[in-house]
């Protein structure tokens, strides 16, 4: 047996190891060593840079009117200044996450160590994190459930709490959080949940977003289920309560709120039909402006267009009827290659207020409103009128070019005065001895025009067309041939010059976007309204003969419930056909090309209907459609025109009477004479060769009997016009309307 007092012995050493002083003393080091290494941690774990994800935004694309017409970015997130948000929607996050946010450090020990125990216990997993670690959490770290990134994240809070105000946590979190439906940030989830911006949330709205990210995707009333509506509604209760205990909603205001049922969700806007144009062409506009093609993928743009969403819409439905609807692309490789594009303008602020670029952005991926490697053909002719007026021009003879200045429009008539030999076949190579300026126009007389340009020097003409906004690119040398409009030109360019006629000679740019912000610039749109780049009366001059046009030549079939001036075009082999024209408030350029699937140029003869598609018909039809929907169905607006008052009907002018004798609507069988104007040339016998301008003429006599014709003519009944001539030479037709 041991000694009595051995067990004693044994307990007063262990005691003697495991003192209150020295059990405290351990713990006091251990102390000092866990302090000293999160210090040590503090020290070495540095505020990082934001990870790629935070500062993800997509580029948000609006009409004029404030509607979201498509985004572009992998992220859909647009983020807004806390200024820009509701305080009560503030102080409804802060009462949803944490309502210490204004008080702590940017930790909270006791929330955290609340939520590891309850996660750890099975009573279910619970964040515990103050807002500055959320937004930590969101903005430099990544969304990993392991203890490294959990310490991190409570170091980095405190370093932001210590360098950044509660202002900017706050807004950073709210901007960086995801709320289901691919909404990253309170805009985004404002415009996906309930249609509004952010700025224009309610409090109610504000509480049920709050609640949201707790759990995203079950507490999405649209699909949740009885479970989870009743989650978010207890959430959302919470969220209401807990502001009313801080002080910061009356409890009279909280008694009146009920829920508030978010909308069903809704695709986000794609890069599908006219919207890709769009886009890549206000991409385009704002890189000329100087914001680099880096900065837009960089995203984070509110970029408000021009673009009207009514107008935009009526010409989307005038194409479909007048040229979709009437093809078949499926069926038939022909009709397949026909390609649409248009532009329209506001003449008095050069807004962009309609485009169509073709049938889907996603489809044809070029937009035939922006193409230039199409010949505008006769559009150009107004462009050589305006010039020779504009430069007091004059013929060969000594005469001042106006409307009622005659010329010899005989077909294939070599021009006068050029050292470039250059004689035109007119359309069909019909003939018609001397007519007025006006009715050239009329009926787009290649020869008149071709000798006109000479009288004006092509140099001039394209020294106007280029200060009206056309571009010089290939195909716009100094030659006799630009008269029937041989050049490159897109819609856009097309419609930017007619509104600068419109316009009455002032330069007006086609402008597709108002405004472009960022968080740090903001970009204006292009000053659309210029200097007077041309007179008044040489704009107002080409206006007057572009009424003619639409009154009585071949652009007929724009005409509406509204006063218009116009001109067609139908290029060399009919691969391109245009109508161009404008009301006093609205100017638009639309255009027909030809293009095969590898994207060469093809005729479009045989294609939309038999025969020629001049700009007469369906270009024409389009516009006119268009023009009347943009206008509600017609307008009492006139042009306000200075001109040398000229009949429309392009009569030839009467020495003896200063009005205007009628145009015959039938042709006769014997040759028709001039009056015996001193200015005009006399005519001849039909067997006189045809002479330069100023020297005798001949009139061919016109058939008594009319040809067949498979398709309706191109002038109304009350006066039967000849065809849009085009500059197409060497394209034989059987579709000649009747004369």
């Amino acid at each position: 047996m041991g000694r009595p007092d051995e067990g004693k012995a044994k307990k007063s050493g262990i005691r003697r190891l495991f003192t209150w002083k020295k059990l405290l003393g351990t713990f006091i080091v251990f102390c000092l060593l866990g302090m000293g290494a999160l210090y040590v941690v503090y020290l070495l774990v540095p505020v990082p840079t934001a990870n790629a994800e935070a500062t993800m935004q997509s580029n948000i694309y609006k009409y004029s009117n404030g509607k979201v017409l498509g985004r572009t970015g992998k992220i859909n997130r647009e983020i807004v200044g806390l200024e820009k948000i509701p305080l009560k929607v503030q102080k409804a996050f802060v009462a949803a996450e944490n309502k210490t946010f204004y008080k702590d450090n940017g930790v909270d020990i006791k929330g955290t160590t609340r939520a590891a125990w309850n996660t750890v216990t099975g009573k279910g997993k619970q964040g515990g994190s103050t807002i500055t670690q959320q937004y930590v959490k969101n903005y430099f770290l990544s969304q990993d459930q392991t203890a490294t990134r959990k310490l991190k994240e409570m170091v980095i809070a405190i370093k932001v709490d210590q360098k950044m105000s509660k202002s900017d946590i706050l807004a950073g979190y709210m901007n960086t959080s995801y709320y289901g439906r691919s909404a990253y940030g309170i805009q985004a989830a404002a415009r996906s949940y309930y249609g509004v911006d952010a700025g224009r949330l309610t409090t109610a709205q504000g509480a049920y977003l709050a609640s949201l990210l707790q759990a995203p995707n079950q507490y999405d009333w649209t699909s949740a289920n009885a479970t989870g509506r009743k989650l978010v509604e207890e959430r959302w209760n919470y969220v209401l309560d807990n502001m009313v205990g801080e002080g910061w909603l009356s409890a009279s205001e909280r008694a009146g709120m009920k829920f508030p049922v978010p909308q069903k969700p809704k695709p986000a806007p794609g890069m599908e039909g006219q919207t890709g144009y769009i886009i890549e062409a206000a991409n385009q506009e704002l890189m000329r402006q100087g914001v680099s093609e880096e900065d837009i993928k960089a995203g984070g743009w509110t970029i408000t267009l021009n673009i009207d969403e009514k107008k935009q819409k009526d010409l989307v439905k005038a194409v479909d009827k007048q040229l979709e609807d009437k093809l078949d692309r499926k069926g038939d490789k022909k009709q397949a290659t026909v390609q649409a594009g248009a532009t329209s303008v506001d003449p008095k602020t050069g807004a962009v207020v309609a485009l169509y670029g073709g049938v889907g952005a996603t489809e044809h991926w070029m937009s035939n409103a922006t193409r230039r490697d199409y010949q505008p053909a006769s559009t150009f002719k107004p462009i050589v009128l305006a010039s020779a007026v504009d430069n007091h021009a004059v013929t060969q003879d000594g005469r001042e070019i106006g409307l009622g200045t005659v010329y010899d429009g005989t077909s294939k008539r070599p021009v006068v005065g050029s050292p470039i030999d250059f004689a035109p076949e007119n359309e069909d190579d019909e003939s018609y001895g001397p007519v007025t300026v006006q009715k050239a126009t009329n009926s787009s007389i290649n020869s008149v025009y071709a000798q006109m340009i000479v009288d004006v020097t092509p140099a001039k003409a394209k020294k106007t067309a280029l200060a009206l906004g056309m571009k010089d690119g290939a195909g716009f040398p100094e030659t006799p041939a630009i008269s029937l409009g041989t050049m490159g030109a897109s819609t856009m360019d097309m419609a930017g010059a007619y509104a600068t006629l419109d316009n009455h000679g002032k330069k007006v740019t086609p402008t597709l976007v108002k405004t472009a912000e960022h968080k740090d610039r903001t970009v204006k749109g292009t000053e659309a309204i210029g200097e007077q780049v041309i007179s008044r009366e040489a704009a107002d001059t080409a206006t007057q003969a572009m009424t003619g046009v639409v009154q009585s030549g071949s652009g007929f079939r724009a005409a509406g419930d509204y006063e218009a001036a116009g001109k067609t075009g139908t290029s060399e082999n009919n691969r391109s056909a245009w109508f161009v024209g404008y009301t006093p408030e609205l100017v638009t350029a639309v255009g027909l090309f030809g293009e095969d699937a590898k994207g060469n140029q093809v005729t479009l003869t045989d294609t939309i209907n038999p025969g020629r598609a001049n700009g007469g018909r369906t270009p024409a039809q389009i516009w006119g459609d268009y023009t009347e929907r943009a206008l509600n169905g017609g307008s009492d607006a006139a042009f306000d025109l200075e001109t040398d008052g000229a009949a429309p009907d392009g009569t030839l002018p009467d020495p003896t009477s200063t009005t205007r004798a009628p145009e015959t609507e039938e042709p006769t069988e014997e040759p028709t004479t001039a009056s015996p104007d001193p200015t005009a040339p006399p005519t001849s016998t039909a067997t006189t060769p045809p002479q330069p301008t100023g020297d005798p003429v001949t009139t061919p006599p016109e058939p008594t009997q009319e040809p067949t014709a498979t398709e309706e003519p191109t002038a109304p009944p009350t006066s039967i016009q000849p065809p849009d001539a085009g500059g197409d030479p060497g394209v034989n037709s059987t579709t000649r309307p009747p004369r």
